[in-house]
């Protein structure tokens, strides 16, 4: 973001908002979504692109269109969220893929949504791109089983990595709960975990993204997915198991 975009943005009673986006050798993805962030009716205070080792030009595109480039040597989206959460200086962390697409609405939507006081964290729906006809049925039920599934793993709603945001408080409150040195796990159902059920996620229709449908095309990909999801729940249920997150919701519901 240029000095201008800095100053206009720090100059909103809203509350700024740093967008992080891990990328490992996805400069061409990378390359659309800043553009699309370049389109943002309310510019971001920052936007960080987090190098995870690539060995393409994923950080000279980053460069090119403004971004501040956080490197992180030690592979895996965990690690590469993790420093791009711990290098943010906006009131608001708000995170992208490097092949989401959001609308020139987004960031604006992202203030709003966290303006008040009701949510620590929120996240949204997306639409495969790939497929104009079919992108948003598909999409629509693998983000459907995905919150559904989760929900019940969790006690309470997940984030899902390719449009969500939160409040930068929150993350330092929890980062030392993430497993942010474990390449196997879900990142962001992990965050969620670390959030626990008492802090407020909420699940918004209006924060829409487009998204690749790269991740759940082929049986090497969803298998890929279904371990990680697996890993992320024991290795959170070790700590507090599902029934124990339920009744803790509860009683933060009373």
């Amino acid at each position: 973001m240029g000095e201008e975009a800095r100053l206009a943005a720090s100059d909103r009673s809203l509350p700024s908002v740093s967008v992080v986006i891990p990328a490992r050798n996805d400069a061409a993805a990378l390359e659309r979504c800043l553009r699309a962030l370049g389109r943002q009716q309310v510019p971001p205070l920052e936007v960080i692109v987090v190098d995870n080792a690539s060995t393409d030009h994923t950080a000279q595109v980053a460069r090119d269109h403004g971004a501040e480039v956080v490197h992180e040597p030690r592979v895996g989206i965990p690690q590469a969220a993790a420093a791009g959460y711990d290098a943010a200086r906006g009131e608001i962390i708000a995170r992208l893929d490097a092949d989401s697409l959001p609308p020139p609405t987004w960031v604006q939507s992202v203030q709003g949504l966290l303006a008040a006081e009701e949510y620590d964290a929120v996240t949204g729906l997306g639409r495969f791109y790939e497929w104009p006809r079919a992108g948003g049925i598909v999409a629509a039920v693998y983000l459907g089983a995905y919150y559904l599934l989760c929900t019940a793993a969790l006690g309470h709603r997940p984030l899902w990595g390719s449009n969500m945001a939160l409040r930068t408080a929150a993350w330092r409150q929890v980062r030392h709960r993430v497993h942010r040195d474990d390449a196997e796990v879900h990142d962001d159902l992990d965050l969620a975990f670390a959030l626990g059920p008492h802090r407020g996620i909420g699940l918004h229709r209006s924060l829409r993204v487009g998204v690749s449908g790269r991740s759940v095309i082929g049986w090497g990909q969803m298998r890929r997915r279904f371990a990680r999801a697996f890993r992320t729940l024991s290795r959170n249920w070790a700590h507090l198991p599902p029934w124990e997150r339920w009744a803790a919701r509860f009683r933060a519901a009373r």
